[in-house]
């Protein structure tokens, strides 16, 4: 049988040799499976996600063991797409949680074998009050499918394992077929990264998401100073702010220039008696509210600046942000 191949292969591999074979079965084994998954994909597929699309209200995703463990990334995976969804314990339903459903939701009941006696209560739940229900199970005769508005089938593969015990092929497909089921609905909504972000505002992930409004400087904060000023005035705006820039505006408010560290340096001689225009950098480097961080630190880095204003689209300055804002948030 399958253990005593195994076990010559092995008879002749070092310890280390024998690890890495496992985890080569293993993965092939669970890949060969997500394959054959892709390939009977039916029908059912498409009419679980009209379905989930058409909810009023939420989806409540649920399952035992290690189904519930892949049920709980399914529900944070869809709430994170725009589905507003949720996890609730079969057998906690049975306790009061039933309550958690409603008139609206749609359900989604993992179970691999389709028989799991903790999901009965909330199977008959969704039957009693007419709540959708989609089951997923490796077996089409199963209570589940048999009971379940839209039945999604698995592929009967066995497990990992080898022995048929351990929740390893089935887990894996079922949590591919959750991911499938959010990006195809992701899709349809044209999810874009910026509402991807209302989600995730935290963490690496939102620091790789942010805009330049989220991180800039605005209000009283922005080092701006009429073209016509003085340049005593202008240092004296360049050190009360601590940017090292300040940004020249025209009579009417619009950038026209920006005054650096270097084109003081560079006027040092007539500094004194020269207006902030005279000594103002034409075009400056801007960048827009909207735009990404990482790409405002990516300018940065292309024109060794540190510092960038940002305009509106009528090129009036709204904002400035420093590479230390950037870098606090973590935008790399």
């Amino acid at each position: 049988g399958w253990l005593a191949r195994t076990g010559h292969l092995f008879a002749h591999m070092t310890d280390q040799d024998k690890f890495v074979a496992s985890a080569k079965r293993v993965i092939d084994a669970e890949a060969a499976a997500l394959t054959t998954l892709s390939a009977t994909l039916g029908p059912s597929f498409g009419e679980a996600v009209t379905l989930l699309l058409n909810a009023k209200g939420r989806v409540i995703v649920s399952g035992m063991g290690k189904s519930g463990h892949i049920a709980r990334k399914m529900a944070a995976t869809f709430a994170s797409t725009g589905t507003p969804a949720h996890f609730v314990h079969p057998a906690e339903a049975s306790h009061g949680d039933l309550g958690m459903m409603t008139s609206g939701d749609v359900v989604i009941v993992l179970s691999n074998s389709g028989e799991t006696p903790e999901l009965a209560d909330m199977v008959a739940y969704t039957r009693r009050f007419n709540i959708p229900m989609i089951g997923v199970a490796s077996r089409a005769e199963s209570t589940l499918l048999m009971q379940s508005d839209v039945a999604i089938l698995l592929p009967q593969l066995g497990e990992a394992c080898g022995t048929g015990i351990v929740p390893t092929i089935s887990t894996t497909m079922t949590l591919a077929l959750g991911d499938a089921l959010a990006i195809a609905m992701m899709e349809h909504r044209k999810f874009t990264p910026e509402n991807f972000r209302d989600f995730h505002p935290g963490g690496k992930l939102g620091a790789k998401l942010a805009k330049v409004r989220d991180l800039m400087h605005s209000g009283e904060s922005i080092t701006l100073i009429p073209v016509a000023s003085p340049m005593s005035d202008t240092l004296l705006m360049i050190s009360q702010k601590g940017f090292g820039v300040v940004g020249v505006t025209d009579p009417e408010g619009y950038l026209c220039g920006i005054i650096t560290d270097g084109d003081l340096r560079r006027h040092m001689d007539t500094l004194m008696q020269a207006t902030a225009g005279d000594i103002a950098g034409q075009n400056p480097v801007t960048v827009t509210p909207d735009m990404f961080a990482a790409e405002a630190l990516n300018i940065m880095n292309t024109k060794k600046i540190s510092v960038l204003l940002a305009v509106d689209q009528n090129n009036m300055p709204i904002g400035i942000l420093h590479i230390h804002d950037l870098l606090r948030a973590g935008v790399v």
